[in-house]
């Protein structure tokens, strides 16, 4: 029995001293780089359960593994991509089953997490260059992890590893990992990392916080875009031009400039801008245009808009001028309306009471429209005349507001000269006394405005 007894625990002793002697063998093998006779002695041991116990084991298979995933036998192949992958796997059992990780400080053992940095980097920079940008960004990502252990353990003296962060960040982006890309993007520009190679990541992130509506950290990255890379004008755009210039779509834009107003609605440039976009499309130049069905909608917003950027910033007139324009389009396309209505009923023997009263109403819009000509005419008229020295566009524009105002009065004088006709007709004296004084003096206007467009050269 005592004998069984002592053969048992010899037999104990044998296996211990025999996997210590692997422990030692092995690490002799790797330190004089023997990696392929590490490798094939390390596996065999790894089926003892006393030596797959110990966690240097796992260190062991991480640094031989490793070493070899770099070898030009295996690197860039499914089978040096497999010993990358069960080498990082044996590292992360090692720092499981060694909460203080002594041995990364081991001589031995330095080379491990730096040889498995290397050996993702070249992995995922080969996927880079062959645009395999899933794969190689599965690979740059453990190579980010790895980077951060080795700044960390200051086994390297970076701050920021740059090359490794931005292929992670370009290699998550054109992956369609967008999300993803902005966190390395961001480590990048938060260090303000600069150079010509990298004004691509700060466009990035502008881009992609302005499109998430994170305006905070939108403007942190166009500002240190800004202070980068003082020449690029990129970063002089705001928000207002990212909204509009990000969408083709009428109503996409018009929807992506109320987000900017629906926060800050008295931003001038949104204002004018939202103006604009309506002004193009009910006014538009473009041969077969079809005015939008919700045009007296439209209309109704761009009033309001440009009225806000001229009352936010009265030092410029355009939002007036585009007005007028409007207006004065409006008012010709009326005009079409009752030259075409009052050849309808010259060709008829009688006009009906329907087509007295339809002609009625074209003539009432006709003035109603001339009414909302005058307002914005008259702001730049006033403009223009306190603005001193004009230059010749300035003149040309003046000259122009001052022409619409001519017509407004003219319209108003033949519609009062008209009603003073019928109330005289009707024998109402105190009516046609009265429009005939309005007439005398929207004649007086017209004839001001005349001579003043006359005296302009």
């Amino acid at each position: 029995m005592k004998k069984t007894l002592l053969a048992v625990v010899a037999l104990s002793f044998l296996v211990t001293f025999a996997g210590a002697q692997n422990v030692e063998s092995i690490k002799t093998l790797l330190t004089l780089s023997q990696f392929k006779k590490a490798k094939e002695d390390l596996d065999k041991a790894m089926g003892n359960a006393k030596f797959s116990a110990k966690a240097e084991a796992y260190m062991l298979k991480a640094g031989i593994y490793a070493a070899l995933s770099l070898d030009e036998e295996y690197k860039n192949k499914p089978e040096g991509n497999q010993l990358l992958t069960d080498a990082f796997a044996a590292y992360n059992k090692y720092k499981e089953m060694d909460k203080e990780q002594k041995l990364v400080d081991d001589g031995i053992y330095q080379n491990t997490p730096i040889n498995l940095y290397s050996s993702y980097y070249s992995a995922g920079y080969y996927d880079y260059t062959k645009k395999n940008w899933k794969d190689g960004y599965e690979k740059l990502k453990t190579a980010v992890e790895l980077s951060d252990y080795l700044i960390g353990k200051k086994l390297i003296s970076v701050a920021v590893d740059t090359n490794v962060l931005i292929l992670a960040g370009i290699t998550a982006e054109q992956g369609g990992n967008k999300p993803e890309a902005t966190t390395y993007y961001s480590r990048l520009a938060d260090a303000k990392v600069g150079g010509a190679d990298f004004e691509s990541v700060y466009q990035f992130l502008v881009n992609y916080y302005f499109t998430h509506k994170e305006i905070e950290k939108f403007e942190k990255y166009k500002k240190i875009g800004a202070e980068l890379y003082p020449g690029s004008e990129y970063f002089k755009y705001d928000k207002i031009d990212f909204a509009v210039g990000l969408e083709t779509d009428f109503s996409a834009r018009v929807k992506a400039v109320e987000e900017v107003l629906a926060t800050d609605p008295d931003n001038v440039k949104a204002n004018q801008i939202l103006g604009e976009l309506i002004y193009d499309t009910l006014d538009s130049q473009k041969e077969g245009a079809v005015m939008p069905e919700n045009a007296e909608e439209l209309e109704k917003r761009m009033i309001v808009a440009f009225n806000k950027s001229f009352a936010g910033k009265s030092d410029t007139i355009i939002s007036q001028l585009f007005l007028a324009d409007h207006f004065y389009f409006k008012s010709q396309k009326v005009n079409d309306k009752r030259a075409a209505h009052a050849k309808q009923i010259g060709a008829k023997p009688k006009p009906t009471p329907e087509d007295l009263k339809k002609r009625a109403d074209l003539d009432k819009e006709y003035d109603d429209v001339f009414e909302q000509l005058r307002g914005p005419s008259e702001k730049a008229a006033a403009f223009y005349a306190a603005h001193g020295t004009l230059t010749a566009r300035e003149k040309q524009q003046y000259k122009k507001v001052i022409g619409y105002l001519s017509d407004v009065y003219l319209n108003k004088k033949i519609f009062a000269k008209n009603s003073a006709d019928k109330a005289k007709l009707a024998k109402n004296a105190a009516d046609a006394a009265k429009y005939t004084a309005e007439q005398t003096k929207y004649a007086a206007e017209e004839k001001k405005w005349n001579d003043l467009y006359e005296s302009i050269h």
